[in-house]
């Protein structure tokens, strides 16, 4: 999980109104993206779980910043597809399923303003990445994904050794 300093960082580098996390779990990035949107900001956050995500709501209510969240449960890539086509994402953060990883990643890309980023968690998969012998469906799925973005023209990237790994993507 990206720290919450940095997240809410990124919110304001970026000056990001439009915000959409993919993964929210128990709510603790949303919570760090919202603290850091303006008043008129807006996070949408995609998750199937209502359980984990009822952890979130009652932080976001307790913090007040629940206004600015829209979380919707349903599987990511239908709420993603479902947006419309003019829809502009400032800032975008995906910490979800890792064979998915790819998928959110182009569905992102193409409503993501110029200049715009996609943050993406555990891209060093507690090391497995550069492991040979790591082959589960998470480690082979990162890796696909890390090539994916290291050999895309359409952002400028780095890798960062924050907590499990962190890539920004700027939508060039």
């Amino acid at each position: 999980m990206a720290s919450r300093a940095l997240m809410a960082m990124l919110v304001h580098i970026t000056n990001a109104r439009n915000v959409v996390e993919v993964g929210t779990f128990t709510g603790y990035s949303a919570l760090c993206v919202a603290r850091g949107l303006a008043d008129d900001g807006r996070l949408l956050c995609c998750d199937v779980s209502e359980e984990w995500t009822a952890i979130g709501r009652r932080a976001w209510e307790r913090a007040g910043v629940a206004h600015r969240i829209d979380l919707r449960i349903a599987p990511a890539l239908e709420t993603l597809r479902a947006l419309p086509a003019d829809t502009e994402i400032d800032l975008a953060f995906i910490d979800a399923d890792k064979p998915s990883y790819a998928a959110y990643y182009e569905e992102l890309l193409t409503r993501l303003r110029p200049g715009g980023l996609i943050v993406v968690d555990n891209v060093l998969w507690d090391g497995n990445v550069v492991n040979p012998d790591a082959q589960d469906e998470n480690t082979v799925a990162i890796r696909a994904f890390n090539d994916l973005v290291a050999a895309d023209e359409r952002v400028d990237r780095v890798m960062l050794a924050v907590s499990d790994g962190l890539t920004l993507l700027r939508k060039r």
